[in-house]
């Protein structure tokens, strides 16, 4: 197993899922906004969606809202 040291900010990433394309930011410790960008929802968009909040200091959680498929789906 290899250990990946970043320097920078602890940071916590975000991301809302939206069918072809995910909307991601990223806090700093404070709950400040840093940054929010689109990526699609492909395997290289992932890939550049973690390579991006990485970039923004050291990611040390990420929270993911799943879509919603039904109007009534619990937590509409």
């Amino acid at each position: 197993m290899t250990s990946m040291t970043h320097d920078g900010p602890q940071i916590t990433g975000g991301v809302d899922t939206r069918g072809l394309a995910h909307h991601a930011a990223v806090i700093d410790t404070a709950g400040r906004h840093l940054a929010d960008r689109e990526f699609p929802a492909t395997i290289r968009g992932y890939r550049d969606l973690l390579e991006w909040m990485r970039s923004h200091g050291a990611l040390i959680a990420v929270g993911v809202a799943p879509a919603l498929t039904e109007p009534n789906s619990p937590g509409c």
